[in-house]
């Protein structure tokens, strides 16, 4: 059974920082790209970052700069971690694994809330 569990997620203030992490079960974790998404409320889901098996890194925009994802194979987790949180930051927060024609797996999310 696939299993893919966030946690990390809460309440900070404005400039604070949280680290965001999940631990995936049921797959071949290090071939997989993993991903972070988010939805904020009354938006659709949107990309946040990705980390490759070569461990290369992508960012949206308003991300880069404030965030950092990071793997680790051994322990079959990804992480996020979120420096600078700015209000607009607040969504719920995925993390999806992703393998070459095979239906991508998705986490049941974390509320992550920046608000003063």
């Amino acid at each position: 059974q696939v299993q893919l569990v966030e946690s990390g997620g809460g309440r900070v203030q404005p400039g604070g920082s949280l680290r965001l992490s999940c631990v995936t079960s049921g797959i071949a974790f290090r071939m997989y790209l993993m991903g972070w998404y988010r939805r904020a409320p009354g938006k659709q889901r949107e990309f946040v970052a990705s980390i490759s098996t070569g461990d290369i890194v992508e960012y949206d925009d308003s991300v880069k700069g404030r965030f950092t994802v990071s793997r680790d194979n051994a322990k079959s987790t990804v992480y996020l971690q979120m420096d600078n949180l700015k209000p607009e930051d607040t969504a719920v927060y995925y993390c999806k694994a992703e393998l070459a024609y095979i239906t991508p797996w998705w986490g049941q999310g974390t509320q992550v809330t920046v608000s003063s």
